[in-house]
């Protein structure tokens, strides 16, 4: 049985083990990605976890997604919600990997968490949770884990200004760190070409 093959038959799988949970499957490039409805997440992770024909006992990654400027330079408009989870998981028994994906709601973007069902969830919630600010519903310890807790924002989503919102530094008088205003004037960098005199006469 080819790879794809193989593909086609965890697919065909998953759809009959989900159901109407299945929002939207394909394989490209070798892989296969499977979008979920996000209240259905959890429950279809655990069969994912100890289904027979899934064994999927290895959460490499869980990532969060802002498309808030996918493909607008191919002069297309995005349909589908702003912010997305993806999980990546790995069958070390079946030598399969599979990439689930879960989009939240803009104004509350929140999922259940995993960390139940694959230990190594727990961090990986934690850094989503800090860049992004997606909730992960259940998870024991969710605080930052990258940016310092007084940090304002969420420093991956594409609206987030480059300088930030506020700096800090330590203040003498105060014998303390302090916030203040961001005192960086805000700049686009465009890459300079320097060519030598001549060039491609």
């Amino acid at each position: 049985m080819t790879n794809i093959e193989r593909l086609q038959t965890l697919q065909r799988r998953i759809g009959e083990a989900a159901g109407d949970a299945v929002n939207a499957s394909s394989i490209e490039l070798g892989e296969l990605t499977v979008d979920l409805n996000v209240d259905a997440l959890h429950e279809i992770c655990k069969k994912l976890l100890s289904g027979e024909n899934f064994a999927f006992d290895t959460l490499i990654d869980v990532c969060g997604v802002d498309y808030l400027t996918y493909r607008q330079e191919a002069g297309e408009q995005w349909q589908k919600p702003r912010f997305a989870v993806v999980y990546h998981l790995l069958s070390t028994s079946r030598n399969q990997r599979l990439r689930l994906r879960v989009f939240v709601d803009e104004s509350s973007p929140m999922v259940d968490s995993v960390i139940d069902i694959w230990k190594s969830a727990d961090w990986f919630e934690r850094e989503a949770f800090d860049l992004f600010g997606i909730l992960f519903k259940g998870h024991p310890d969710l605080r930052r884990i990258l940016t310092d807790y007084g940090f304002v924002g969420h420093p991956f989503r594409k609206d987030f200004p480059m300088s930030g919102h506020v700096e800090m530094r330590y203040d003498e008088e105060k014998g303390r760190v302090v916030y203040q205003p961001v005192s960086i004037e805000p700049r686009v960098l465009v890459p300079r070409v320097i060519r030598e005199e001549g060039y491609g006469g």
